[in-house]
């Protein structure tokens, strides 16, 4: 918003370290129980990050839409309005993404197990932190734009005798007016719609929820569903070793190379005799040689 009272530049900020404390949280318990870190876990926060800020932007929308319904109300009940509303969403979507990693925990690679136990436990952690850390920022906020401050500085904003001989640039980022107008009349207002939501209402909605445009959602979503059960019967299960080294590994080059020179005769197999054998005798010798054409 450009408005300098209304601007959520801090709270935007706010949500970003919400997702940090979430990775930093996860990473210090992880190492604290001894659960080895690998290359693969430094991907980590940046799907912490995408879920993070998706939340922030849940709740934000949440109390938005709880300001106009409830525009005298107090910020309990604002918060809990906000929560019936954000809460459900965000904790199905931790859930399944959770479940998600966990479930990779099984597998037989100890680096890909310790990339799902960090990046699992970092979703546990920002789910903590959107609902505890993240819903009290948005009530200092909210506390900061009813007061009339600054997003900045935090400064009340307001008129005083010399700001009409003050710059219009000055008045802008000081005051929120070019003319030296105070904002204080704009923090009073009700919390006016924001334009994605009005696009989402007025043309969005109406335009799905057409009985031919319903149809061909449908056929799509079939086609797609196909497509994907398709693609899951074509899929090969393995993994790659060569992708689970860092690039300056001296294993990249072993792969490369025994892939070039050696993947035409598969794996070594060796064939051990554990008991005392008395090799001097040609009938036993006879007969590890033919037990080794067998195993050929």
């Amino acid at each position: 918003r450009l408005s300098c009272i209304r601007n959520n530049v801090w709270l935007a900020c706010c949500g970003v370290v919400s997702a940090g404390l979430a990775v930093l949280s996860s990473f210090g318990l992880m190492l604290f129980c001894g659960v080895p870190f690998v290359v693969t876990v430094a991907n980590a926060p940046f799907l912490i990050l995408g879920v993070g800020v998706d939340d922030m932007f849940i709740m934000i929308a949440s109390w938005e839409q709880s300001l106009r319904k409830k525009e005298k109300s107090d910020v309990k009940s604002l918060l809990a309005e906000t929560y019936t509303e954000a809460a459900l969403s965000v904790t199905i979507t931790t859930l399944t993404d959770v479940l998600a990693f966990f479930i990779g925990v099984w597998t037989a690679f100890p680096s890909v197990r310790s990339f799902c136990l960090y990046t699992g436990t970092a979703f546990v952690f920002c789910y903590i932190y959107t609902l505890t850390f993240f819903g009290a920022v948005i009530v200092l906020n909210y506390k900061r734009e009813q007061g009339n401050r600054h997003w900045l500085t935090c400064m009340p904003v307001g008129v005083g005798e010399d700001q009409a001989e003050k710059s219009c640039l000055y008045n802008v980022c000081c005051i929120g007016s070019c003319s030296g107008q105070s904002s204080e009349v704009e923090t009073k207002q009700p919390e006016s719609e924001h334009p994605m939501s009005i696009f989402f209402k007025k043309y969005y909605g109406p335009f799905f929820t057409n009985k031919w445009i319903k149809l061909l959602v449908v056929l799509l979503y079939g086609t797609y569903l196909g497509g994907s059960i398709y693609g899951c019967t074509q899929i090969r299960e393995g993994i790659d070793l060569r992708n689970l080294a860092s690039d300056d590994s001296y294993v990249i080059p072993y792969y490369d190379d025994d892939d070039k020179y050696f993947s035409a005769y598969g794996p070594r197999v060796m064939v051990v005799i554990t008991e005392s054998v008395d090799y001097w005798n040609e009938t036993v010798c006879l007969v590890i040689e033919n037990c080794t054409q067998n195993l050929e």
